[in-house]
Protein backbone atom coordinates (compact mmCIF):
# COMPACT_ATOMS: atom_id res chain seq x y z
CA UNK A 1 0.00 0.00 0.00
CA UNK A 2 1.20 3.48 -0.85
CA UNK A 3 1.90 5.92 1.99
CA UNK A 4 -0.60 8.38 0.47
CA UNK A 5 -3.85 7.43 -1.26
CA UNK A 6 -3.47 10.22 -3.85
CA UNK A 7 -1.23 13.20 -4.58
CA UNK A 8 -2.24 16.51 -6.13
CA UNK A 9 0.76 18.05 -7.88
CA UNK A 10 0.26 21.73 -8.71
CA UNK A 11 2.70 23.38 -11.10
CA UNK A 12 4.07 26.61 -9.63
CA UNK A 13 6.80 27.11 -12.20
CA UNK A 14 7.91 30.55 -13.35
CA UNK A 15 9.19 31.02 -16.87
CA UNK A 16 10.79 34.22 -18.00
CA UNK A 17 10.43 33.34 -21.68
CA UNK A 18 6.70 32.74 -21.97
CA UNK A 19 3.49 31.51 -20.42
CA UNK A 20 3.72 29.78 -17.06
CA UNK A 21 1.46 28.60 -14.24
CA UNK A 22 2.80 31.12 -11.75
CA UNK A 23 1.39 33.91 -13.93
CA UNK A 24 -1.96 32.66 -12.57
CA UNK A 25 -0.84 32.87 -8.90
CA UNK A 26 -0.39 29.10 -8.78
CA UNK A 27 1.81 29.08 -5.66
CA UNK A 28 -0.69 31.12 -3.66
CA UNK A 29 -3.56 28.89 -4.81
CA UNK A 30 -1.56 25.80 -3.94
CA UNK A 31 -0.83 27.19 -0.47
CA UNK A 32 -4.54 27.88 0.07
CA UNK A 33 -5.69 24.42 -1.03
CA UNK A 34 -2.98 22.71 1.03
CA UNK A 35 -4.19 24.64 4.09
CA UNK A 36 -7.79 23.69 3.22
CA UNK A 37 -6.93 19.97 3.03
CA UNK A 38 -4.93 20.06 6.25
CA UNK A 39 -7.65 21.86 8.22
CA UNK A 40 -10.25 19.40 6.88
CA UNK A 41 -8.18 16.49 8.23
CA UNK A 42 -7.61 15.06 4.75
CA UNK A 43 -3.81 14.86 4.85
CA UNK A 44 -1.42 12.31 6.30
CA UNK A 45 -0.62 8.64 5.97
CA UNK A 46 -3.28 6.74 4.03
CA UNK A 47 -4.90 10.03 2.99
CA UNK A 48 -3.90 12.71 0.49
CA UNK A 49 -1.02 15.09 -0.10
CA UNK A 50 -0.91 18.43 -1.94
CA UNK A 51 2.50 19.12 -3.49
CA UNK A 52 4.28 21.81 -5.45
CA UNK A 53 5.50 20.64 -8.84
CA UNK A 54 8.05 22.18 -11.10
CA UNK A 55 7.22 22.61 -14.75
CA UNK A 56 4.79 19.96 -15.98
CA UNK A 57 5.43 21.06 -19.58
CA UNK A 58 1.83 21.97 -20.39
CA UNK A 59 2.31 25.71 -19.97
CA UNK A 60 -0.11 26.79 -22.71
CA UNK A 61 -2.93 24.95 -20.93
CA UNK A 62 -2.16 26.37 -17.48
CA UNK A 63 -2.55 26.66 -14.66
CA UNK A 64 -2.11 22.90 -14.41
CA UNK A 65 -2.46 20.24 -11.74
CA UNK A 66 -2.24 16.44 -11.95
CA UNK A 67 -3.52 13.71 -9.63
CA UNK A 68 -1.42 10.60 -9.06
CA UNK A 69 -1.52 7.65 -9.12
CA UNK A 70 -4.53 8.24 -11.40
CA UNK A 71 -2.61 10.38 -13.95
CA UNK A 72 -5.58 12.74 -14.39
CA UNK A 73 -4.69 16.25 -15.56
CA UNK A 74 -6.64 19.37 -14.67
CA UNK A 75 -6.78 23.02 -15.61
CA UNK A 76 -8.15 25.21 -12.84
CA UNK A 77 -8.90 28.89 -12.36
CA UNK A 78 -9.55 29.31 -8.67
CA UNK A 79 -8.88 27.95 -5.20
CA UNK A 80 -12.48 26.69 -5.28
CA UNK A 81 -11.67 24.62 -8.40
CA UNK A 82 -8.75 23.05 -6.54
CA UNK A 83 -10.92 22.39 -3.49
CA UNK A 84 -13.41 20.64 -5.77
CA UNK A 85 -10.61 18.45 -7.13
CA UNK A 86 -9.53 17.61 -3.57
CA UNK A 87 -13.04 16.80 -2.36
CA UNK A 88 -14.33 14.94 -5.40
CA UNK A 89 -11.25 13.27 -6.86
CA UNK A 90 -8.60 12.91 -4.18
CA UNK A 91 -11.06 11.99 -1.44
CA UNK A 92 -14.09 10.71 -3.36
CA UNK A 93 -12.36 9.08 -6.34
CA UNK A 94 -14.54 10.89 -8.88
CA UNK A 95 -12.88 12.80 -11.73
CA UNK A 96 -13.99 16.42 -12.02
CA UNK A 97 -14.88 16.30 -15.73
CA UNK A 98 -15.40 20.06 -16.16
CA UNK A 99 -11.78 20.74 -15.18
CA UNK A 100 -10.14 17.69 -16.79
CA UNK A 101 -7.84 18.19 -19.78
Amino acid sequence: MSYYKRHLFICTNTREDGVCCQQHDAREKRDAVKKYAKHAGLTGQGKIRVNIAGCLDRCDEGPIAVVYPDAVWYRYQSVEDLQEIVDNHLVGGEIVKRLQI
